[in-house]
């Protein structure tokens, strides 16, 4: 199954306060992903703040990525000001693999 990776950055004028709220809801439907979840974490700033999201997550093809995402507490909370998704492939590194 494909692999794609959502890189999406929080927007400056409430993100972190939509992103505080919103945590909890964010994180049980993360965990909800199960094992298509391949990994997930925020994006940092350089003094350490949340500023985004990084995941990896097995879908069936760009579409149903799309839509996964679009399901995201943050994304429907609006605290993203950009989502990029594209397919990648796991060449180098230990992790969790398929």
């Amino acid at each position: 199954m494909p692999l794609f990776c959502f890189h999406n950055l929080d927007n400056e004028t409430d993100g972190a306060e939509l992103r505080a709220a919103t945590r909890p809801a964010h994180l049980e439907w993360a965990a909800g992903l199960g094992e298509r979840l391949r990994m997930a974490g925020p994006l940092l700033s350089e003094d350490g703040a949340m500023i985004g999201s990084l995941f990896l997550v097995e879908t069936e093809d760009l579409a149903s990525a799309q839509a996964l995402a679009a399901e995201d507490p943050y994304a429907k909370a609006g605290v993203f000001a950009r989502v990029d998704i594209r397919e990648t492939k796991w060449l180098i590194g230990e992790g969790k693999r398929a």
